[in-house]
């Protein structure tokens, strides 16, 4: 029976990769890579730095086309599902093709596979038509949410109260009901910009991971325009050529939470200045404090991905 592995490798950091994910890849026999177009050849370019550094020699790479789609359809749900189909197909027919009996391949997965990824629900829509059979098995990855928040040393959630999940595109619609923190995932269009800025710090970054890493924290009222500048800047540098993005809020200051005002101690005006730093902005704003979480106040996390200007480099 062929067997086929689901290898979450992180946000963009070689060291991301987890010890279990490693012997997954060393015990790999052929890799499949899906080619998104030379607009993305640096994805695929750090994936093949880790198959030189972690798989056995006589290991085989099969690649297939991504399937194209609309990225502002007007039917979205019923685009996406056509898309994943269309995928599908490409998927079976490299494993078919390429993955012979008692034989094991691989998937390696930006941030982590259960994620905002459409690998596993591929795999299922293929196992279910029943044409081609394998087992497969999921190797949990860093996220690029946890990466960033670790990033900016803030956590996720507030004692006793939801965050939840969503998109840049359901959070430009509406704020989600009764829940404090919110994460942001595939927002390529700046979702933050259709929230109300009153009451609300953002912790965004780019190139999360690699040597082109960026950085920005603060009150959104204050810092969204640094953030689109430098958005802008970081695009230019890359031919913004792929975007990933998330981001994380809290809901407003409550009366029934009169103590959320307050300020956590030592937290003052100079620890809300935003921090940046990378070789994009070279060394201006390296001495910037962190800007701390404040109590009653909305988060916005965002993160910024687009093909950064050099590869990072994988040490084994």
């Amino acid at each position: 029976m062929r067997k086929i592995y689901v290898i979450g490798i992180g946000a963009g950091d070689p060291d991301h990769l987890t010890l279990q994910a490693a012997k997954a890849i060393g015990r790999t026999d052929v890799f499949f890579l899906l080619d998104k177009g030379e607009a993305k050849e640096s994805m695929i370019e750090l994936r093949r730095r880790i198959m030189k550094a972690y798989a056995r020699p006589g290991r085989r790479v099969a690649e297939g086309r991504d399937p194209d789609r609309d990225r502002t359809p007007d039917d979205y749900q019923g685009t996406i599902a056509d898309w994943r189909h269309r995928r599908s197909a490409v998927t079976e027919a490299l494993i078919s093709e390429h993955l012979l009996d008692d034989e094991t391949g691989a998937f390696l997965v930006w941030g982590d596979p259960s994620l905002y990824d459409s690998t596993i629900s591929i795999l299922d829509e293929i196992l279910a038509r029943g044409e081609t059979t394998f087992t497969y098995e999921v190797i949990p990855g860093i996220s690029s949410v946890s990466t960033l928040a670790a990033r900016h040393k803030i956590g996720l959630n507030r004692i006793g109260r939801p965050f939840q999940v969503t998109t840049g595109r359901r959070l430009a619609e509406e704020w989600p009901a009764d829940v404090d923190d919110v994460v942001v995932m595939l927002d390529a269009r700046q979702a933050f910009g259709a929230v109300d800025a009153q009451d609300v710090d953002i912790y965004w970054g780019a190139y999360l991971g690699t040597p082109d890493e960026l950085l920005v924290s603060g009150p959104l009222a204050e810092v969204s325009d640094e953030i689109r500048r430098v958005r802008a800047e970081a695009a230019s540098g890359t031919g913004g050529s792929w975007t990933r993005t998330c981001c994380a809020a809290a809901t407003p200051v409550r009366a029934d939470r009169p103590d959320s005002n307050r300020r956590p101690p030592g937290v003052g005006d100079r620890a809300r200045r935003p921090l940046r730093y990378g070789p994009a902005l070279g060394e201006q704003g390296r001495d910037r404090p962190d800007h701390r979480r404040r109590r009653g106040v909305r988060t916005l996390i965002q993160s910024y991905s687009a093909s950064p200007s050099r590869s990072p480099s994988v040490s084994r």
